[in-house]
């Protein structure tokens, strides 16, 4: 009985250590995720929070987060990547752990915040990598795709705009009006969507501002994550209570007041970013919850137009798609990454070195810094 018990002991062990060869080895499986580590740097003065998560060798994933939330929106999709990619997911100043200055203190813009985060991937090593942009994160990525297409290896947008299809409908009218005059007065708001603020203020007419501010509060905190959603039950309340503790900060409205008026700088520079996908054809995954009614599905489409190498699900969700379908887009992106970006071994340098030597050298001299799935969608 005692060989017995030996000789099963044994059989399982090799089972096993079968089992997990065989998931190391093929492409796409998820092994034990890394641990996801929770760093701060200092960036022109500023505390920069990262999650940080995955083989510092292995091809790159930075993802760029939306409003009103940070980091914090991945804190599921990290390991889930995390056994085969190096991830990275930063927080914009203003925004979940990174540091807070004023309106007066700190330049509030996508252009900024592009800077800034072009310097992490700098001081981080960051050569090469795939963009996850989501909602604000779409701007943010865009600008460093456009000016250094060769550091992109891959797109993952997730209900990111790029187009005028994306913000042609009622939730964008005041918005539109905002950025000509910051003090315009009930300017697109009688709309059937602000007619519902309005109603909820129970004021027949408001300033633009005003009604904006309305997206600061928790009940527009937490429509924007249950809105669309299949079953609301399935998405957490922790998202929506642990995004308006931060925007609730002293300081923070006005932070936000001026990213919506700074919004505005985006929709000029939709045919520079249109251009850039014409002529670097970057392999793109688009995922997009198609209740969505911020960021519609009719924004979706147009990356059809200009990308050919381009997957593309409509996913049945909501603004916040990673909270009801996380592991399904976290499948994605692995299947869509194995087939798209050269997945390097242990110790090999990322990409050829001469392209990462001349990266590198560019990087310095700016800065300063010595399952089974649906079926594809393909066609228009």
């Amino acid at each position: 009985m005692t060989f017995v018990r030996s000789t099963l002991a044994i059989w399982s062990i090799v089972g096993a250590l079968s089992s997990y060869t065989t998931a190391q080895l093929t492409p796409g499986h998820a092994s034990a995720p890394a641990p996801t580590l929770h760093k701060t740097v200092q960036i022109e003065g500023l505390d920069i929070f990262y999650r940080e998560a995955g083989p510092e060798d292995a091809p790159a994933i930075l993802l760029l987060h939306g409003f009103p939330t940070s980091s914090h929106m991945f804190r599921n999709l990290i390991p889930a990547l995390s056994d085969r990619y190096h991830v990275v997911a930063p927080d914009y100043p203003g925004y979940g752990n990174s540091s807070m200055p004023s309106v007066t203190e700190f330049d509030y813009s996508f252009d900024r915040f592009a800077e800034i985060i072009e310097k992490l991937t700098v001081r981080l090593g960051l050569k090469r990598y795939s963009l996850y942009v989501m909602d604000y994160g779409a701007p943010v990525g865009f600008r460093l795709a456009a000016k250094h297409p060769n550091r992109v290896e891959a797109l993952i947008i997730q209900n990111g705009n790029a187009y005028v299809e994306g913000i042609d409908n009622d939730f964008w009218e005041p918005i539109k009006a905002y950025w000509k005059d910051r003090a315009a007065f009930d300017e697109g708001l009688d709309n059937d969507w602000w007619k519902n603020v309005k109603a909820a203020y129970k004021k027949p007419s408001m300033s633009n501002e005003e009604a904006l501010r309305f997206l600061l509060t928790i009940g527009a905190t937490q429509w924007q994550y249950t809105n669309g959603a299949r079953n609301r039950e399935a998405i957490s309340p922790d998202n929506w209570h642990v995004d308006q503790r931060l925007l609730d900060r002293p300081g923070n409205q006005a932070i936000q007041l001026q990213m919506f008026y700074d919004y505005g700088s985006n929709p000029p520079l939709y045919p520079e970013w249109q251009a850039y996908f014409r002529k670097h054809q970057p392999p793109t995954l688009v995922v997009w919850g198609k209740n969505d009614e911020i960021f519609p599905v009719e924004g979706a489409y147009p990356y059809k137009r200009d990308l050919k190498n381009i997957e593309f699900h409509r996913l049945d969700t909501g603004h916040f798609a990673l909270e009801e379908d996380g592991q399904l887009i976290a499948d994605y992106i692995r299947r869509f990454l194995s087939k798209n970006v050269k997945h390097r071994q242990p110790g090999e340098a990322q990409g050829e070195e001469s392209r990462q030597n001349e990266v590198a050298a560019e990087c310095r001299r700016e800065s300063g810094f010595g399952g089974r799935f649906p079926e594809v969608e393909n066609n228009p």
